[in-house]
């Protein structure tokens, strides 16, 4: 019996190595868009955001069977900043950095990651509605600070 759990965790540990080894890049660079923080730079806020989704992935790593594992590590890299959304309110000098946390959350969730209007907000808890006025004025607040073009000298 102990042999038979012991294989079991070598091939869990396996397949959850080869899923973050295609999948953490992806995760990571949307943890850094939810954090605000910026892309030329490292950025330890995301990475421990990151770390704590992963680590709770990992722990119901077994239950996935049939389920969307990148799905799932999406689910908990949301939900982990959602319940800590208070402390990236700071402007860290990211793209997304002067958005509210949950405007971040939804603009990450709607464009980057490409989740249906109707899965965003079932995940959040929002109505729609909501969902789509967060994601509309997230993108128009992009939009106005823009900075402007630069002119070539004549």
């Amino acid at each position: 019996m102990g042999e038979r759990r012991r294989a079991r965790e070598r091939r869990r540990a396996r397949e959850f190595e080869a899923f973050t080894a295609a999948a953490a890049g992806r995760l990571l660079h949307a943890a850094a868009l939810l954090t605000g923080e910026p892309a030329d730079r490292p950025a330890p806020v995301a990475e421990e955001l990151l770390l704590r989704a992963l680590a709770r992935t990992y722990a119901g790593w077994d239950g996935k069977h049939g389920a969307d594992p990148y799905e799932r590590a999406r689910r908990e890299l949301t939900a982990a900043f959602a319940r800590a959304a208070w402390r990236h309110r700071r402007p860290r000098g990211g793209l997304l950095d002067r958005l509210s946390p949950r405007e971040r959350l939804v603009l990450v969730l709607r464009l980057h990651e490409e989740v249906a209007e109707e899965q965003t907000a079932a995940q959040l808890g929002l109505p729609a509605e909501r969902v789509r006025t967060l994601c509309r004025h997230a993108v128009a607040e992009l939009r106005s600070r823009r900075p402007p073009p630069a002119v070539a000298p004549p």
